[in-house]
C-alpha cells in the first residue's frame, strides 16, 4: 500500500528558490521515507534536492516493482518542490557483497535491477559506502558542545576495548577483492543507465576497526578505486571531514577531483581532532575554513548536490538519530546560504 503523499502548505514555490538562481551548487538533505516533519522543514528553508534512503522500501518488494516504487517516491518529493537527486546508502541490501558471503550474487542482481529502475526514473546518483560489518562509527553520540548541544565523538582506544565484531577479523585484502568484484559488474551497468556511483570514505578513516579492514582511508586508495573500472560513472562522495582526518589538503584534493569530474556529491561538515580521536562540530565553530571550501567548489565548477552532514542535536530534539536531527541542519543551511550569498556563489 502506498504511503500518504507529503503535502506542502505552499507547494507552488520554485524548486530553484528564486528566479535569479538558475544553476549552481544543489542544496540537499538526506531523508528517510517517513521523515514527514523533516521534509516539510527542509522545504520551508529552501532545500531543493532530496537525497533519499530507499533500502527499507526496496528490500520489501520484488525487483520488478522497483521502478513503480521509485517513481512514486519521486512524485512525492516533487509535490513539495524537491528534486529526487540521489540515493544514499545502498539502494538494496549489500552486506553480503561487502563481506564476500554466500548470496552476494543475488544481492548484486537486485542491485543491478535497482540501478536500472533509478535510471528509468531519472535519479542520477547513488552515494554508497564500503564499510563492511560496521557503518559510520562513533564511540559516543552524546558529548556536550556549545550551549549543551550534543555531538558525536570517536576514540580509537575505546573502540579497541569493545573488541571484535561478530565477523571476527576481516583483512583489507578481502575487502579490496570484494569491492573490485562489485565494481567490475556494477559500474558498466551504472554508466549505461546514466547513474553516478559516488563512493563515500570510511568513517572514521582508520583500519582495522574492531577487526574489520577499512580500505577507503586515503586519497591514494580513491585513486586506486578510480583505476579499477575507469568510467564517468565511477566517482566520489567528497565527505570533506573524512578526507581532512586522513591528513589530506582538502582544498587541493577538491580541486584535483573536481577537475577530473569525479566529485558527484559533497558532504559538508567539520571535525576537530585526529583520526584516532575527534569530535563533530557546529558548522560555524570548526577549524576548517568552510567559506574557502565553498569558494573552491564554485571556482572548480562543482554544481552537484551538497548537504550539511552530522549537525549537532539541539535543545528540545530527540537524539535517537545522532547527527541527523533537523535543528542543527537548519542552522547549517542558513550558514551556508549566508556565505554563498556574500561570496556570490550560486546555488539552487
Amino acid at each position: 500500500m502506498r504511503r500518504p503523499r507529503i503535502v506542502s502548505p505552499t507547494p507552488t514555490h520554485s524548486i530553484v528558490g528564486s528566479e535569479r538562481r538558475k544553476a549552481g551548487i544543489q542544496l540537499a538533505e538526506l531523508f528517510e521515507l517517513d521523515d514527514f516533519r523533516k521534509i516539510r522543514l527542509a522545504s520551508q528553508v529552501g532545500i531543493s534536492r532530496a537525497i533519499v534512503g530507499v533500502q527499507a522500501a526496496l528490500s520489501r518488494i520484488p525487483s520488478n516493482r522497483y521502478f513503480e516504487t521509485l517513481k512514486n517516491i519521486r512524485a512525492d518529493f516533487q509535490a513539495v518542490g524537491m528534486v529526487f537527486a540521489g540515493v544514499e546508502s545502498h539502494p538494496v541490501p549489500a552486506e553480503k557483497i561487502k563481506l564476500g558471503l554466500p548470496g552476494r550474487d543475488e544481492e548484486i542482481s537486485n542491485y543491478i535491477a535497482a540501478i536500472k529502475a533509478l535510471g528509468r526514473v531519472g535519479v542520477p546518483m547513488i552515494c554508497y559506502n564500503w564499510m563492511a560489518g560496521l557503518g559510520w562509527y562513533r564511540t559516543r553520540v552524546d558529548v556536550p558542545s556549545r550551549g549543551g548541544a550534543l555531538v558525536s565523538e570517536f576514540d580509537h582506544r575505546t573502540a579497541q576495548d569493545q573488541g571484535l565484531t561478530a565477523w571476527g577479523e576481516v583483512s583489507e585484502e578481502e575487502i579490496w577483492s570484494n569491492l573490485e568484484y562489485f565494481l567490475k559488474i556494477i559500474i558498466p551497468v551504472a554508466e549505461h543507465e546514466g547513474v553516478q556511483m559516488a563512493l563515500h570514505p570510511d568513517d572514521p578513516p582508520i583500519s582495522p576497526l574492531r577487526g574489520i579492514g577499512r580500505i577507503l582511508t586515503s586519497a591514494a586508495s580513491y585513486r586506486r578505486v578510480l583505476k579499477i573500472v575507469p568510467s564517468p560513472a565511477n566517482g566520489i562522495t567528497f565527505c570533506q571531514a573524512n578526507f581532512k582526518l586522513m591528513g589530506e589538503d582538502i582544498a587541493l584534493l577538491a580541486r584535483e577531483w573536481t577537475a577530473q569530474k569525479k566529485i558527484f556529491f559533497v558532504h559538508f561538515r567539520d571535525v576537530e581532532g585526529t583520526r584516532n580521536h575527534f569530535r563533530e562540530t557546529f558548522h560555524d565553530s570548526g577549524p576548517t575554513d568552510l567559506a574557502q571550501m565553498l569558494q573552491v567548489y564554485h571556482q572548480c565548477g562543482f554544481d552537484g548536490p551538497m548537504r550539511p552532514d552530522h549537525a549537532p542535536t539541539l535543545e528540545g530534539e530527540s537524539n535517537d538519530r545522532p547527527g541527523y536531527a533537523m535543528g542543527g541542519k537548519i542552522f547549517a543551511i542558513g550558514y551556508m546560504k549566508g556565505i554563498m550569498d556574500a561570496l556570490r556563489v550560486p546555488y539552487v
